[in-house]
């Protein structure tokens, strides 16, 4: 009989040659192929192709197939999660069912006494079958069911399950470690950037905010909001008996076998303490400058800028529009074995091998501006500045820019030619700024559009005079949010950065000697070749990765 392997090969998935490494043995030509798929030699979904071929079943595209939520719910999620499979189908008394190994005879047993149905077996890529039973098996069905438990137990007790500090009995708080749990997990899976845990004067409102939006999610009663936020408080080893002041506090969870640092802030309200925490994306680190998605000549100008030893370079843009996913995304291009690579944050966001991170401290008297000091005499070559917030860490900074030292920082402004009369503003002499910043990139995120479920469609005239979309540089065609199951019907998956890249030549820094404005800075830096957020977003648009929506919701 053909051997898996084989199939491979004469479906072209692997040259002829990987024959000489075929030994008959099905659990080592197993091992091979694994090897191949980790070396990328291979793709899963043609893996799974020619299993499906091997045992003479359909293979599906499971992230495309119209699963019955029906059939879903007659086999549970441990059964589903347990043995990797997923019922997808169900006619009469026949159950369909998506299977990553069609020979595991225990799985089929297992749903033939679950359902008392006939089985059939079609099969499907592994990732794509995790993700499906994720979304149809999500941990919210526990959620709920545990908030059931704590209602049910308030209504017999008429007290608070768990009192502030946590419940005496170990056996009690077990339900808010598990309610805690899923909360974190579930908004891990649904890649989540924050957690919005929020008291009300009824119950305990949770919300996530997926690709910049911020969703409405389970809600639980209010009998269990103080063993909820202490929980959250013991994790994050912040004070639980401080409920006054607002506190800072980060912990860290294992999630698919990969840690996860949060980033948690308590915030006091009339109806109790207010969670927020923030996921870090630890992925950061190591992305290239490529994944920023910067046009060709953005990518050029920035290139250019942190690829010399000296000067100050500006990310600027509001809370939440990615400036510290670019500014580490800079630093692991830059970085080197060669050279000293220190940073001063509040709080240090991602933690990085290879770079000095100093935490700054107030209480201690470690400000950013005493941090700045004390580590340009560790000699440093590039050096990472949380943010900028007063004159006197603007002084340093600039001054640090001008004696050899490669300086990257945020600021608050709206457009990137803000930022030179803003530093102007905070007290440093025009000449200096001119003099120091190399580059300044302003930056927003739109929502990108679901590849799966997108679809184009024309411009009318009147949108695009109304829009002053350039359709003789574009076209007229471009593309818009449907929804499917890939992207939980919303229509967009991930988000895209839009850059308004202002390099400083000699008639910007000449600008900003003579305190000019920043709308004159703005004609000059377009004069140069500057694209506006908007421009850059009317890129993105033809390009298919978001909407005409979004960039009007983020670019005013």
């Amino acid at each position: 009989m053909t051997s898996l392997a084989e199939i491979l090969i004469l479906r072209g998935a692997v040259p002829i040659e990987a024959l000489d490494r075929m030994t008959g043995d099905p659990s080592r030509d197993e091992q091979w192929i694994n090897e191949l798929i980790e070396n990328e030699q291979v793709s899963p979904s043609q893996v799974a192709q020619a299993r499906a071929v091997f045992a003479k079943l359909p293979f599906i595209e499971l992230l495309e197939y119209p699963v019955d939520v029906n059939a879903v719910a007659l086999v549970p999620a441990a059964m589903c999660r347990r043995h990797e499979i997923l019922p997808v189908f169900m006619l009469n008394d026949q159950l369909t069912l998506a299977m990553v190994d069609p020979n595991n005879v225990f799985a089929l047993d297992d749903v033939r006494a679950t359902t008392g149905m006939r089985v059939s077996v079609v099969v499907a890529e592994r990732n794509d079958l995790l993700k499906a039973i994720d979304r149809f098996h999500r941990a919210d069905d526990e959620m709920t069911s545990l908030t059931q438990v704590f209602e049910e137990e308030t209504d017999s007790a008429g007290t608070d399950l768990a009192p502030y500090g946590g419940a005496q009995d170990p056996e009690d708080d077990a339900p808010i470690v598990r309610f805690v749990n899923l909360l974190i997990s579930q908004a891990i899976q649904d890649q989540a950037s924050d957690i919005h845990i929020e008291p009300g004067e009824r119950q305990l409102a949770v919300r996530y905010r997926i690709d910049g939006v911020l969703h409405e999610m389970q809600n639980a009663p209010k009998s269990i909001q103080n063993g909820v936020i202490s929980r959250l408080k013991i994790m994050s080893e912040i004070d639980i008996a401080e409920r006054r002041r607002p506190q800072d506090g980060r912990m860290s969870v294992v999630h698919g076998g990969k840690r996860i640092d949060l980033r948690v802030a308590t915030l006091p309200t009339v109806y109790g303490e207010k969670v927020v925490m923030r996921i870090l994306d630890s992925s950061a680190t190591t992305r290239s400058i490529e994944d920023l998605a910067m046009l060709e000549r953005n990518l050029a100008v920035y290139a250019d800028s942190y690829s010399k030893p000296h000067g100050m370079i500006l990310v600027t843009g509001p809370t939440g529009s990615g400036k510290s996913t670019t500014l580490y995304t800079t630093l692991h291009a830059v970085a080197k074995p060669e050279i000293n690579v220190i940073t001063v944050e509040d709080p240090v966001e991602y933690r990085m091998a290879g770079i000095n991170q100093v935490q700054v401290n107030p209480k201690a008297g470690l400000t950013f501006a005493s941090a700045l000091r004390s580590i340009l005499r560790s000699d440093p070559d590039v050096v990472l500045l949380g943010e900028i917030r007063d004159r006197e860490t603007a002084q340093i900074a600039v001054e640090a820019s001008l004696t050899g030292h490669l300086v990257l920082s945020t600021l608050h402004t709206n457009d990137a030619p803000s930022a030179v009369t803003r530093l102007t503003e905070m007290g440093i002499e025009p000449f200096l700024v001119g003099s120091a910043l190399e580059c300044v990139v302003a930056q927003r995120l739109a929502r990108r559009l679901c590849d799966r479920c997108r679809e184009p469609y024309e411009l009318e005239p009147q949108q695009l005079t109304k829009l002053d979309f350039p359709a003789e540089q574009y076209g007229i065609v471009v593309h818009r949010p449907v929804g499917c199951t890939n992207c939980s019907g919303t229509g967009y998956r991930g988000r895209v950065a839009l850059h308004e890249v202002m390099e400083v030549t000699e008639e910007i820094e000449r600008l900003a000697v003579a305190h000019a404005a920043s709308t004159e800075i703005n004609k000059a830096a377009i004069h140069d070749g500057m694209l506006t957020l908007r421009q850059d977003g009317w890129a993105k648009v033809a390009m298919g990765l978001t909407s005409i929506e979004e960039v009007l919701r983020v670019v005013a």
